[in-house]
């Protein structure tokens, strides 16, 4: 027998080892993120911040600016420039009265290219002036590697471009507003036709929400010829809620699949951080300090043991009385293996003075 057949026979076996082993598993995605929702921590990645056409998933952007901007019951006149764009379609009719919202619904189930200039033309005043407001959205919310040129996605700029954390952190901007919540997991939508002899109606494109995934709860698909396909989805199981983002993926229902379940089965969310009033080894403080809420963060069993808060407090000055003290008197700091992972301010609840204070409250301190 050959010597040296042991040798390969072990390097085939250890190769077969690796490609079935969840810890080696991977995604077809060429850049991709899981990012827990309330914290913003990254579960999962692969070259989340490389550079990338993102095509459909644009319309995330467009969607959550149409919802801000509180005109969703105006009426839209859908125009030429608006049926002409390329692409998916709602097949809108040139000069149609069309509401605002009906369009947000077209645009995010059926990804509708007409839907997104039509929006972009009444909200920004032109495509032109809503893709300058996507940009200055996209610097508030932090995506540092994101650029806009148009509402939808459509390869028609080389400088359209973003990244799957730049993504990940605009879905989690967009998942704060309950109505792009409503809209991005509905299922199937119905809105009545112009001519009124039959209602339009519009099933979500997203699969992972509609037949793949139980715990999916809304996102929205991407396609063109030079993104190829791009997907966002948003899932919660039991109290932890994901983001998931591929660019670039040819398996991108199962990739969104693979990497929830794996983030879900590793990771737990504890309550780092509470509410309620906090007490610290502080005359001045103690009783009086507390967080706005809790603080979910999600955690393996091995670094629930590698947690450690501090509270960073304003030194007390002489001249502050008990209602002149500031809202924000510090921070409580979370680390991770000594890296800080999260920080919330610290308020002071304020005294009343004697003046503010209502009769029952005075008779329950004289009481007490």
């Amino acid at each position: 027998m050959n010597k040296k057949m042991p040798v390969v026979i072990l390097a085939f076996l250890l190769f077969l080892l690796s490609i079935n082993s969840p810890a080696q598993a991977s995604t077809s995605a060429v850049s991709a993120i899981v990012m827990e929702q309330q914290s913003g921590r990254v579960l999962y990645a692969k070259d989340p911040h490389e550079v990338m056409r993102i095509a459909s998933i644009t319309k995330i952007m467009t969607a959550i600016i149409a919802i801000e901007s509180d005109k969703l019951q105006d009426k839209v006149k859908v125009s030429k420039r608006a049926v002409l764009t390329e692409g998916s379609s709602l097949y809108l009719k040139k000069g149609e009265k069309i509401s605002l919202e009906d369009l947000v619904y077209g645009l995010m189930l059926r990804s509708g290219n007409d839907a997104a200039v039509a929006i972009a033309e009444h909200v920004g005043g032109s495509k032109e002036g809503f893709v300058f407001l996507m940009n200055e959205k996209a610097k508030e919310i932090g995506m540092k590697n994101t650029h806009f040129a148009n509402p939808h996605g459509l390869d028609d700029s080389e400088k359209h471009r973003s990244t799957a954390y730049d993504m990940a952190l605009l879905t989690r901007y967009a998942m704060k507003n309950a109505k792009y919540r409503e809209i991005a997991g509905t299922k199937k939508y119905r809105v009545k036709d112009p001519s009124g002899e039959w209602d339009r109606i519009w099933h979500n494109k997203n699969r992972l929400l509609t037949e793949k995934y139980e715990y999916c709860t809304g996102g929205k698909t991407g396609y063109t010829k030079k993104a190829h396909r791009t997907l966002v989805t948003t899932a919660t199981k039991g109290d932890m809620d994901l983001i998931a983002v591929t660019l670039d993926a040819s398996d991108d229902w199962n990739d969104h699949i693979y990497m929830y379940e794996s983030s879900f089965e590793k990771y737990d969310p504890k309550v780092i951080l509470h509410k309620k009033a906090m007490k610290i080894n502080n005359s001045f403080y103690d009783g009086h300090i507390y967080l706005k809420r809790d603080v979910l963060f999600p955690l393996t069993k091995e670094e629930e043991e590698q947690l450690s808060i501090h509270y960073k407090l304003l030194k007390p000055k002489k001249n502050w009385k008990r209602g002149k003290v500031p809202e924000v008197v510090g921070q409580a700091e979370a680390f991770l293996n000594k890296e800080k992972v999260f920080t919330i301010p610290i308020y002071y609840k304020q005294e009343k003075s004697d003046e503010q204070k209502s009769l029952w409250e005075k008779w329950k301190e004289w009481w007490s």
